[in-house]
């Protein structure tokens, strides 16, 4: 195992877990210095330590020592994505796989005429989304701003605002969403699960 590129992963999803390094000891249990030299690639860590830190990034011992090597390329067959319904006849096809310490995601939903898909919450300061309009007319609300996208059109905005999506046309709308979601920095050792509005999916 490259003991520098296993100290980099779990660099990485620390840094996405928004953890300093005595979050991180306060959670699994192992020392600020130990951890340190393990982030380093100056320790082997014991099979022990090493699902400690797993614990302690909430992920299991196998994922924490998937390298990366392993991850360079990643195929999702059209059978394999993932597809859900959302109530009001919408749906949202999930295209990126799942990977440790990536926090960008891909997702292309579909909505009916007329259709609205509700408000999302303001993510952590950091996060981005870019949005593609494939077909239809494609209503994006900031705020209090409301914006119309026609087929063709792609926007950017800084995802740390309240934001919605909605459908004003008569023809169904197609969009993609490529998303970067930052989570903000957790308060305790437990998890941290970022708020959004009661009865919405936390993603797109």
């Amino acid at each position: 195992m490259n003991l520098s590129q296993l100290g980099k992963r779990i660099q990485d999803l620390r840094a996405e877990h928004g953890m300093t390094l005595q979050d991180l000891a306060i959670a699994s249990s192992v020392s600020i210095s130990m951890l340190s030299a393990v982030e380093r690639g100056q320790k082997a860590a014991t099979v022990t330590v090493l699902d400690r830190i797993a614990t302690g990034l909430g992920i299991s011992l196998p994922a924490l020592i998937t390298l990366a090597a392993d991850r360079a390329v990643i195929v999702r067959r059209a059978a394999e994505q993932d597809v859900i319904s959302e109530p009001g006849g919408w749906q949202r096809t999930i295209l990126t796989p799942v990977i440790a310490g990536v926090n960008f995601e891909w997702i292309r939903t579909v909505l009916p005429a007329g259709c609205d898909a509700g408000w999302y919450p303001a993510y952590a300061p950091g996060s981005h989304e870019f949005v593609a309009v494939d077909s239809g007319i494609l209503r994006l609300r900031l705020d209090n701003r409301e914006i119309d996208l026609n087929a063709g059109d792609s926007a950017y905005f800084a995802a740390d605002v309240r934001h919605g999506y909605a459908n004003p046309g008569t023809a169904p709308c197609t969009y993609h969403v490529a998303a970067m979601i930052m989570r903000p920095r957790r308060q305790s050792a437990g998890p941290s699960t970022p708020a959004r509005t009661p009865g919405r999916p936390a993603r797109k």
